[in-house]
């Protein structure tokens, strides 16, 4: 019988944003990366620690870098290799603030743990590297520019809350009687006074004009999120219901927002 020839999966480049650096033995570093066009990805960085003109700086969290990639020729399953990397950009100002860059690791730690390896996901990356860019440069503040982007990826990925009217009787926000009105972390939804059943154990009251401003975030093209004007009552109580709701929703907490909270509180 003839044999067939072995094909060999060709290399692939893409525009790249680090998620995780992990130390593999003496020399390596395993890398986790959102890429433009394969979506979250793990390679290996061989020789990393010591090659340091191939790869010097390339490696801090939250860089965008243009990487190129091999597959491996022997095992089948092992990591696919890092063979290139040239930094785009390394957002400095981002790194010389403590505040944004504890924003940043917050949304590149819920993206780490949330995304599925090697499943393309353009949307998202597009929309991370607009808020890096957006903190970076100072275009929007970084307080409204977590909102977005936690409400913008919640939409993406399918969860988003319904804060548009109650999901049992369909009574429009606008139509609510009353000012404060309960959100339900296991629904994410929104629910009127005379819908809420006291025995829900997740949930938390928000004021209308909280929800009504998120709910506008949420509908608003991106490109147009610089003229979002938010009161810094609103800021905060809006932060307070995403940063609950999307662990509760993922089921898992974040380091980095810990570390957020608490450096929110020295100033």
């Amino acid at each position: 019988m003839e044999r067939l020839p072995v094909l060999s999966i060709p290399d692939f480049s893409t525009n790249a944003i680090l998620l995780k650096k992990i130390e593999f033995g003496d020399h390596d570093f395993i890398i986790s990366f959102l890429t433009e066009s394969n979506g979250k990805i793990s390679v290996i960085a061989k020789n990393a620690k010591k090659s340091i003109k191939r790869f010097s700086g390339h490696f801090d969290l939250f860089c965008l870098n243009h990487i190129q990639c091999s597959f491996p020729k022997k095992k089948k399953d092992g990591l696919t290799i890092l063979t290139k990397s040239d930094l785009e950009e390394g957002f400095a100002n981002i790194r010389y603030d403590v505040f944004k860059t504890a924003y940043a690791s917050f949304w590149i730690e819920m993206l780490y743990f949330y995304l599925e390896e090697n499943k393309p996901q353009s949307d998202i990356y597009d929309l991370l590297l607009f808020a890096i860019k957006a903190l970076n440069s100072d275009t929007i503040s970084k307080e409204v520019l977590n909102l977005l982007f936690q409400i913008k990826f919640m939409s993406i990925a399918g969860f988003s809350p319904n804060l548009e009217n109650c999901n049992k009787c369909q009574t429009v926000i606008d139509d609510f009687q009353q000012k404060n009105i309960t959100f339900d972390f296991k629904e994410g939804e929104i629910i009127c006074k005379n819908c809420f059943n006291k025995k829900s154990k997740h949930s938390m009251t928000v004021s209308k004009g909280t929800l009504k401003q998120l709910f506008w975030i949420n509908n608003t093209d991106i490109k147009k999120a610089d003229r979002i004007k938010f009161s810094s009552y609103a800021i905060k109580e809006g932060a307070v219901l995403l940063e609950a709701f999307i662990p509760f929703h993922i089921g898992r907490d974040f380091k980095s927002l810990q570390f957020l909270k608490s450096i929110r509180q020295t100033k």
